[in-house]
């Protein structure tokens, strides 16, 4: 125990008994406050100067003390200190003294356990605050009325509103859309009488309104605080205008490099008609000129015939090589209908084409569909081992969905193959979904969903 405060009146010779409490340290048992630690009750010295326990003997006989007696305080905690009294006249403490002085020992300790608490809540009350002001995130806090009851300097910033003149107002007129407020007035309502929650506890997106009236998309999640009383909420909120953008710029940036890809795909279309296809003739054009030639000197006409077949072979095994991927003239020409009746036509496992369009889409759109199908026949062919295949292409308002049946072995993973994850990023640039369902021995069937909007 160590001294934290003492009193002496006016007219009593105390510096050296107070300077040597000042500096007193005591262990439980130890000298009159220790004593008082050990039994946890009152104790008294009758004489200061008699008694072997007490470690200020010679600077109380300077001060003239003769007799002392102490209480502890106490609190639920357990013992927080004790109070010594000194007195200059010998004197008897009776045990009613005493028995007073323990009780009021008991209210103190009571009094400074408020205290400590109290400090306690304002440095916990303190900090939160400071952690709400340096928060990035906008923090608004709503009592079950819809009305504002704090607002955090991120919010401030966000929206333009100073604090002061949001608190007391309704919530939904400052930061909420017109077109959402009743919205939010209904689920609020619809809340408060009892029916379970709808938005509370999850991260939603949704648009919010500055003090000037524009709108801006906000992520916000929403808790109800467990606070005395009625209902109170907070609100997250942070601004997802960049983030919005940047998906946005993403998306345009895909779509850019898979038009790039179809662009180059039908550059290409172009070349093979107007190069390949003309060397081809002109070598048949060779093959005549060979056959003419093998009455007059039949060995260089052989010479002629060989040097065309080996040239036939290279650019027949080049042609093949480059018409993989090309995109198909039947699907620029005709539309998805006829390039999917030649692309099922020319599989090795029978295929139905159960429902396709008649009308045109977006060329990205018709692509999309068309490599969909067509990856989805080549991995039926090389791993279901099936029998059957079916197609179903069907519009529903504005996406088309697509799949792709077989009665196959199952067991197939979108994550697996290099050819579906490319036509899941084809897909995200449309922000369309892929989706394959392969339960082993029962078949695959792939599924794709693609916004067709013109």
């Amino acid at each position: 125990m160590a001294c934290v405060s003492t009193w002496a009146a006016p007219d009593l010779e105390s510096e050296r008994f107070e300077g040597a409490t000042r500096l007193l340290r005591l262990g439980r048992g130890e000298g009159l406050p220790g004593r008082v630690w050990r039994l946890g009750r009152p104790a008294r010295i009758a004489d200061l100067r008699a008694d072997p326990n007490f470690p200020r003997a010679e600077a109380a006989r300077h001060a003239g003390l003769h007799a002392a007696f102490c209480f502890p305080i106490r609190s639920a905690s357990g013992l927080l200190g004790a109070i010594e009294f000194f007195t200059a006249e010998p004197r008897e403490v009776d045990a009613e003294l005493l028995a007073t002085m323990d009780s009021l020992g008991d209210q103190i300790g009571q009094a400074v356990e408020r205290r400590r608490d109290a400090e306690a809540l304002s440095e916990k009350e303190a900090r939160h605050r400071a952690m709400l002001d340096a928060a990035l995130d906008c923090v608004v806090t709503m009592d079950h009325e819809g009305g504002v009851i704090d607002f955090n300097p991120a919010a401030e910033r966000t929206f333009g509103y100073r604090t002061e003149d949001v608190v007391g107002h309704e919530m939904a007129e400052l930061i909420v859309p017109p077109e959402l407020r009743d919205m939010h007035r209904r689920g609020l309502a619809r809340y408060l009488s009892g029916a379970p929650p709808v938005v509370l506890d999850r991260r939603i997106e949704i648009t919010g309104m500055r003090s000037d009236g524009t709108t801006f998309p906000v992520e916000l999640a929403i808790t109800r605080i467990d606070v005395p009383g009625p209902p109170t909420f907070t609100g997250y909120l942070r601004d997802i205008t960049d983030r919005k953008q940047f998906e946005t710029e993403l998306r345009a940036s895909r779509a850019r490099i898979v038009a790039a890809g179809d662009t180059a795909r039908r550059r290409l279309e172009r070349d093979l008609h107007d190069g390949a296809q003309q060397r081809l003739v002109e070598l048949a054009l060779d093959l005549r000129m060979a056959r003419a030639r093998i009455d007059a000197d039949p060995d260089e006409a052989r010479d002629l015939l060989d040097a065309a077949l080996d040239d036939l072979d290279k650019a027949t095994a080049e042609l093949r090589e480059l018409a993989r991927g090309i995109h198909p003239a039947a699907l620029t020409e005709g539309g998805l209908r006829p390039a999917l009746d030649s692309l099922l036509g020319r599989s090795s496992v029978s295929v139905r084409l159960v429902a396709a369009p008649e009308e045109r889409f977006p060329a990205a759109v018709e692509a999309a569909v068309y490599f969909v199908v067509a990856e989805a026949l080549t991995n039926i062919t090389r791993y279901a081992d099936a029998q059957r295949a079916e197609v179903e292409i069907v519009r529903r308002d504005e996406s088309l969905s697509v799949e792709v049946r077989d009665d196959g072995r199952g067991g197939a993973d979108a994550a697996a193959g290099r050819g579906l994850l490319g036509l899941a990023d084809r897909l995200a640039a449309l922000d369309g979904t892929l989706a394959v369902d392969s339960p082993s021995g029962d078949g695959t069937t792939l599924r794709a969903e693609i916004p067709c909007a013109s």
